[in-house]
Formats: structure tokens, sequence, C-alpha cells
């Protein structure tokens, strides 16, 4: 049975000499892996459309073990990303979080519009990338199950005061009231630009504007909160990192 999609190549792994394994995140099934015979060799026609961050009309058939690259299409291919290290670095990181995070068979239009809309970005923007990383972190974890609780204060669930407390640990705000040992203060726009990215429509979930102290922030917190929900070691965060 051949099953055709669009899906975006987050993760690429070599398997013998010549084939590759792909995970694709796909709008209609979500996570699927499947092999690319002969990908390695130079003349294989599938080696651009099934490689790292294409974007493809892709067609699918289940094999004895697995599923098996029949054809694919490219749409996109985002060739832009290698001019820039840390840009691709970035990119990579963004891929690492959809694979965590993602499911296998269940839909998945969201998540992939988030990260094709973020490579885009990284692309052909001037957009400050800690906004694009901060917005991403923060969406790829509520789509993935980790929405944080940021309606109203965990406590008393007074909507807004001047100064607002992010518990990365419990996921949730407190208002300057209630304020809890270990959450990190910050000013209310903060919050309402995680509110803004979390709550609003994926397309516009880049589109806001921070100081440059706030902004700061807000990085620390996505990413705090990020890794206190995955629970392991990001290689590709380390690395984009270590690069800056």
């Amino acid at each position: 049975m051949t099953t055709t999609t669009k899906g975006l190549v987050i993760r690429e792994q070599t398997i013998g000499e010549s084939d590759r394994l792909v995970t694709i995140l796909t709008a209609d099934y979500g996570l699927v892996r499947a092999f690319v015979r002969g990908a390695k060799q130079m003349k294989n026609r599938l080696a651009s459309s099934t490689s790292l961050f294409a974007y493809s009309d892709f067609s699918l058939y289940r094999g004895k073990d697995a599923f098996v690259v029949d054809n694919a299409v490219p749409v996109e291919v985002f060739f832009d990303l290698r001019r820039d290290i840390v840009r691709l670095a970035l990119a990579q990181y963004f891929a690492q979080i959809a694979y965590e995070v993602g499911e296998e068979e269940q839909p998945s239009n969201e998540m992939l519009s988030v990260l094709l809309n973020a490579l885009h970005l990284l692309c052909n923007s001037s957009k400050d990338i800690r906004i694009i990383k901060s917005a991403v972190e923060f969406r790829l974890m509520s789509l993935g199950g980790y929405m944080p609780q940021i309606l109203a204060c965990a406590n008393c669930n007074t909507y807004e005061t001047d100064v607002m407390f992010f518990d990365t640990l419990d996921g949730c705000i407190y208002c300057e009231n209630c304020g809890k040992a270990g959450a990190i203060p910050c000013p209310k726009n903060v919050i309402t630009a995680i509110r803004f990215i979390c709550l609003t429509e994926p397309k516009k979930i880049f589109s806001f504007s921070l100081s440059e102290e706030c902004l700061a922030l807000l990085c620390e917190i996505s990413e705090k909160y990020l890794l206190s929900r995955i629970q392991k070691t990001l290689p590709t965060l380390t690395f984009y990192k270590g690069i800056l």
C-alpha cells in the first residue's frame, strides 16, 4: 500500500554503505520513519528531496519492517541554512525538539507549520534569532503536550500583576503576591509574550518584540522550561550555544 504526504525531513541516519533512514515530520501522520534505498549514491534521484530539512511531496510504501520512500519531489530544501553555521545549528536544534516531542500516527499539521515558518525566517528574515528560538521552544512544547499553565496565577488565579513569576519546574506562573522560591521574576510583558506564543495562531507566533533585557529573560525561561520537560541533554542545543 502506497501513502502520499507532504513532510519535512528532521533526522537522517546512514544505514549500511548506501542507504539512509530518515524521520519525516508530516502533517497527516506525524513522525514517519522511512528508508531511502541507495540515498548515498551520487546519482540517486531522491538524494536532495530526502536530505535534512528537505520539505517534499513523499510517496511511501510499507516494507517488511518499515516504510520505504518510493518517490519524493522537493518543494523547498532550505539551502540558505547552509550559508550560516549559527542558523543551521539552530535549525538542527528545532528538528531535535520536534523529534523528541512529536508522535507517530498523530496529525501534526501545526507542528509542521511552526517548523516551516521558523526555517523560512532563518533563511530569509532579519528577525532576531532569539525571538525565533523562544517562540519555537514554547510552541513545540505546547503542541507536544507540555503547555505551561499561563492563564492566571497558579495560587490565587490573579490574571496579571506588574511582576509575575514563572516556575520552570512546575510549568506555571504566580502573581507578585504569591511568588514562589525558585520561580523566575519577570515583568508582565514577558508573560504576555509567552501567552502570545502559546495561544495565537501558528503563523503569528514570531510577531512580537521585547526590549533587550526582556528578550534575554524570555530566552532564559523558554530554554529552562523545555529542558525541565525533556529531561535530557540535547547535543544540538549544546552545539548551538557553543558557537555563539
